[in-house]
């Protein structure tokens, strides 16, 4: 069964390599769960170095999954909405495609 929605691969490696590492993971579940929240807010829910926290906020950010506000002297972060459907499209349709065949790797 294919996919009818084309995977755009460049796109999907980049969403991958973004949730890459557990705490970025950690990172969208938390924003996920919010409208919002301010870097302080999720450097205490992680409890690691701010410049840790800092540089996986900066690969969510260019990945596109993540978007930030600067309210100053505070910078806010959220899902971006839209790519974040756009990822889930993209895992949805590399993961829809059927790899079982009958007499392979048996």
């Amino acid at each position: 069964m294919k996919s009818t929605q084309q995977i755009d691969n460049e796109a999907l490696a980049k969403f991958a390599k973004a949730l890459g590492h557990p705490t970025r993971i950690e990172i969208l579940k938390f924003l996920a769960s919010l409208d919002c929240c301010y870097f302080g807010d999720i450097h205490n829910e992680l409890t690691i170095a701010k410049a840790t926290v800092s540089q996986h906020l900066k690969e969510l950010k260019e990945a596109g999954l993540i978007q930030g506000e600067i309210e100053a002297p505070k910078v806010k972060y959220c899902i971006n909405a839209e790519n974040w459907e756009k990822a889930q499209a993209s895992f949805n349709s590399l993961f829809e495609l059927n790899p079982n065949k009958e007499n392979c790797c048996k």
